[in-house]
């Protein structure tokens, strides 16, 4: 497999914070270089049930996940599998619930935290945290400008072809301070701020990149349900494949299909969205 692609889930963020507080994103796609397409949570849009309908291309009634209280390893192919059974390397720069859900489950403290194992079927690189002890008066979340730079340090030591990163900061921002505040305007830009230097770097080593969100966040800071504020995020793309019109929104079971699409690796039967990309 020659091809390589990243994506990177900034975990909760509504698609008007991102058009509207991420600078660096919306530079680039004023300038060409990216461009933005709204992407719409499956139901519910809660956070484990969309991390596995990102990787599985199935929605959470079909494979199991109705919540972040039911986590499991996922019995459909995914991402991860797909890659492999390609000739891939994968890596996965993460919140635990990642290794739970295409790796092993339970998560093991010790054994989990950091794997690298070549020949395993799915995640051959991982780096993962828990987030054990959040709330609303701790976050417990690394800082993001850690895990751009532990992902890109997987890619040079290890040449993946297909790498994922997902970081809880400003999903747990919004839960602790909601939306329309100074706290919430300052995390996103902060948080754009400390991703762009990596996005050069990563399309200059031959990856295309996807920066978007899992699901949004209401105006109280929730999400789950149905909705503007709580299903729909943004999609941002920097390569050189074609995509739909700029107003289309993309389904996010479309996901698995595109990006196996673009690393030339087997799509399963059960992802049966389009590409939106070609």
């Amino acid at each position: 497999m020659d091809n390589k692609l990243l994506l990177i889930i900034l975990d909760g963020v509504p698609y008007r914070n991102f058009r509207r507080l991420f600078g660096n994103l919306e530079g680039w796609v004023a300038s060409g270089e990216a461009r933005v397409w709204k992407h719409r949570a499956v139901l519910p849009s809660i956070s484990a049930s969309c991390y596995a309908s990102i990787h599985t291309g199935v929605a959470p009634a079909e494979h199991g996940s109705t919540g972040n209280g039911n986590v499991f390893r996922l019995k459909h192919k995914d991402v991860f599998s797909q890659v492999r059974a390609g000739g891939g390397v994968t890596g996965a720069v993460a919140h635990s619930f990642w290794s739970e859900f295409f790796n092993r489950h339970p998560f093991d403290y010790v054994r989990d935290i950091e794997y690298d194992e070549p020949d395993s079927k799915t995640i051959n690189h991982g780096r993962f945290h828990t987030m054990t002890g959040y709330g609303a008066a701790n976050q417990m979340t690394p800082s993001d400008v850690d895990l751009f730079a532990t992902l890109t340090n997987l890619c040079l030591r290890f040449g993946l072809n297909y790498g994922m990163l997902h970081t809880c900061t400003l999903d747990s921002m919004g839960h602790r301070f909601y939306h329309d505040c100074h706290e919430m305007d300052h995390a996103c830009a902060v948080m754009d701020e400390m991703l762009a230097p990596f996005i050069p770097k990563w399309r200059a080593a031959g990856y295309e990149v996807i920066v978007t969100a899992d699901h949004g966040q209401d105006d109280r800071g929730h999400h789950g349900g149905r909705g503007e504020l709580q299903q729909d995020t943004a999609l941002y793309y920097f390569g050189p494949a074609e995509g739909p019109r700029p107003d289309s929104v993309i389904d996010q079971l479309q996901l698995a299909p595109t990006i196996l699409h673009r690393l030339g690796a087997p799509v399963a039967n059960t992802m049966k969205e389009m590409s939106f990309l070609s």
